[in-house]
């Protein structure tokens, strides 16, 4: 799916500790991600709208992307009836993506996981050209941190970073979902 100049797409995640909000239109695209803890719920309506308001936007999109994770049951819950409300409010499309898409950073091959608990991690190894995932090298999993480590041969890991908004909403333009389902840790 490509966006049309006259699109306006928002994407989130609350799957992880952090609330992540990206919002894109003909005119450009902004992103913010902030700390919340398990906050998710009470704070997620009112930081949507105001990126909306940041950027002098009225509270609609024609694409909504979110974050399917993995991540806590219910921060991933939250943001997927969100974006499932609004995304019925505005007869947007919701496209599901992978939160571990959000945590890629620059180019090449790199993997990217999340704390699984006990010594795992729930992680998966990409290659990325132009911010966005174009292949997965290996699939999303929950691993051991060693075992995870060592299918890395060497390419940077990226390890409970902050999710980028601006990496998932490229990634649910790239090759969202109309059919996903929730991960959890």
């Amino acid at each position: 799916m490509t966006d049309a100049p006259s699109t306006v797409t928002l994407a989130l995640d609350t799957a992880t500790p952090w609330l992540t909000l990206a919002l894109s239109w003909a005119g450009g695209e902004v992103s913010v991600s902030r700390e919340v803890g398990r906050a998710h719920a009470e704070l997620l309506p009112a930081a949507t709208r105001a990126l909306f308001e940041e950027v002098g936007r009225p509270f609609t999109a024609d694409l909504i992307v979110v974050g399917t994770g993995p991540g806590s049951y219910t921060g991933v819950r939250v943001g997927a009836s969100y974006a499932l409300g609004l995304g019925r409010v505005w007869g947007a499309p919701v496209l599901g993506v992978s939160t571990l898409e959000a945590l890629v950073r620059g180019e090449g091959r790199q993997g990217v996981s999340l704390d699984a608990r006990k010594g795992n991690v729930y992680g998966a190894v990409y290659e990325v050209r132009g911010g966005v995932v174009q292949g997965r090298l290996h699939p999303p999993a929950r691993l051991p941190l060693t075992e995870f480590e060592a299918l890395l041969g060497g390419a940077p890991h990226h390890h409970d970073p902050a999710p980028d908004g601006v990496a998932l909403l490229r990634a649910g333009l790239a090759h969202g979902q109309r059919d996903w389902a929730l991960a959890y840790l």
